[in-house]
C-alpha cells in the first residue's frame, strides 16, 4: 500500500477536534498498512531505541496491551506506570511529573479519570501525549473503530453510525472523529445520560464543513433506522458502578437486540469497545452473531496505537 505521507512527528492525541480529516486518514491508513506488515512476518521497527511511559490511573486490558506489545512490535520499550508506581499518586502535580519525564522517556500514554489531567500533561511535557482514555474522550479507542469499519465497508464517508447507549467518553469521540471524516451518527440515550452538550454542538459545526449529520435523540430506533455501524458501550463505565442499579432501570429500553436492529441495514457491522455485559446494553445474539466485529474492532487496537506511537515519535 502506498500512503502520503504526513509529518505528525511531536504532536500530542488529545481529541479528534487537533486533527484535520487528512491526518486522521493518514493515520488509519498507515494502521491498516502496519497490520499487512505484521500479518505478512515483515519486521517494522521505526521506533527502535526508543521508550514510552505508559501511566494508568484506570485499569485496562486493551489499552495496556496494545501499548505494550505495540511499542515492543516497533522496536521500543514501554514502561507501564501505575498511580501507586510513580509520585503523581502521592501528590506531585502533573506539571512536575511531565517535565521530568519529559527528560527520560519519547512519549506519554495516559488512562485517566478527569480530561484535564490529559492536557495539563501534554502543556508541560516536551513530548507527545497520546489519551489513552479520560473521562470526556476515548479517541484511541475510536481510531480502531474507524479502521475496521474501513476495513469491512470499504469506505468511510457518508456512511450512517448509530450509538445506543451512555453518552460517555465513547460517544464524544465517535460524535467528534465521525463528524470529520463525513460519517452521520446518531446517538440515542435515556433522558439525563446524554452527551455533553457542548461536544454535540462542536461535533455539529464539524459535520457541517464534512457534509455528514449528528443526531442527538431519545429513541434508539430513529438511531438505528437504516444505520450500516450499530455500537453500543456498558451502561455503567469505570467510576460509575454505584449507578448500576439506577442505570439498568433508566437504560431498559436502550439493549441493542434482535428486535432494535430490523431498524438497520442487513449488512450492518456491531461494534462494542469492550468489556460487554452480555444480556444488558447488548442481547449474546447481536454481540456474538454474524454481523458483529467485535474481536476485529479488538485487535485493530494493537495496528492503531501502532499508527498512532509510529508517527508521533518516529
Amino acid at each position: 500500500m502506498t500512503i502520503t505521507q504526513l509529518n505528525l512527528k511531536g504532536r500530542d492525541f488529545i481529541e479528534f477536534t487537533d486533527y484535520s480529516k487528512e491526518e486522521i486518514e493518514y493515520l488509519l491508513q498507515l494502521a491498516i498498512d502496519i497490520k499487512k506488515k505484521q500479518k505478512s512476518g515483515e519486521v517494522y521497527q521505526p521506533l527502535k531505541g526508543k521508550t514510552i511511559g505508559l501511566i494508568f490511573e484506570k485499569s485496562s486490558t486493551r489499552t495496556r496491551v496494545s501499548f505494550e506489545v505495540g511499542m515492543f512490535q516497533l522496536g521500543g520499550h514501554a514502561l507501564f506506570l501505575s498511580k501507586n508506581d510513580i509520585q503523581l499518586g502521592r501528590g506531585e502535580t502533573i506539571s512536575d511529573t511531565a517535565q521530568v519525564l519529559s527528560r527520560y522517556l519519547d512519549g506519554i500514554m495516559i488512562r485517566t479519570f478527569a480530561h484535564s489531567n490529559v492536557t495539563e500533561l501534554a502543556k508541560y511535557a516536551d513530548i507527545p501525549v497520546i489519551n489513552g482514555l479520560s473521562d470526556d474522550a476515548h479517541p484511541c479507542q475510536v481510531l480502531a473503530d474507524f479502521q475496521t469499519v474501513l476495513e469491512h465497508k470499504g469506505q468511510l464517508k457518508g456512511l450512517k453510525m448509530a450509538y445506543v447507549g451512555d453518552g460517555n467518553n465513547m460517544a464524544h469521540s465517535l460524535m467528534l472523529g465521525a463528524a470529520k471524516l463525513g460519517i452521520h451518527v446518531s446517538v440515542a440515550s435515556p433522558e439525563g445520560y446524554g452527551p455533553n452538550s457542548a461536544i454535540v454542538e462542536k461535533a455539529k459545526s464539524i459535520a457541517q464543513e464534512s457534509g455528514s449529520q449528528v443526531v442527538v435523540t431519545r429513541s434508539p430506533e430513529e438511531a438505528v433506522k437504516d444505520a450500516d455501524i450499530i455500537y453500543t458501550d456498558v451502561w455503567a463505565s469505570m467510576g460509575f458502578e454505584e449507578e448500576q442499579q439506577a442505570r439498568e432501570a433508566a437504560f431498559a429500553d436502550y439493549q441493542v437486540n434482535e428486535e432494535l436492529i430490523k431498524g438497520a441495514k442487513k449488512d450492518y457491522i456491531f461494534l462494542h469497545c469492550l468489556p460487554a455485559h452480555r444480556g444488558e446494553e447488548v442481547s449474546e445474539g447481536v454481540i456474538d452473531g454474524p454481523n458483529s466485529a467485535i474481536f476485529d474492532q479488538a485487535e485493530n487496537r494493537l495496528h492503531a496505537q501502532k499508527a498512532l506511537m509510529a508517527a508521533l515519535m518516529g
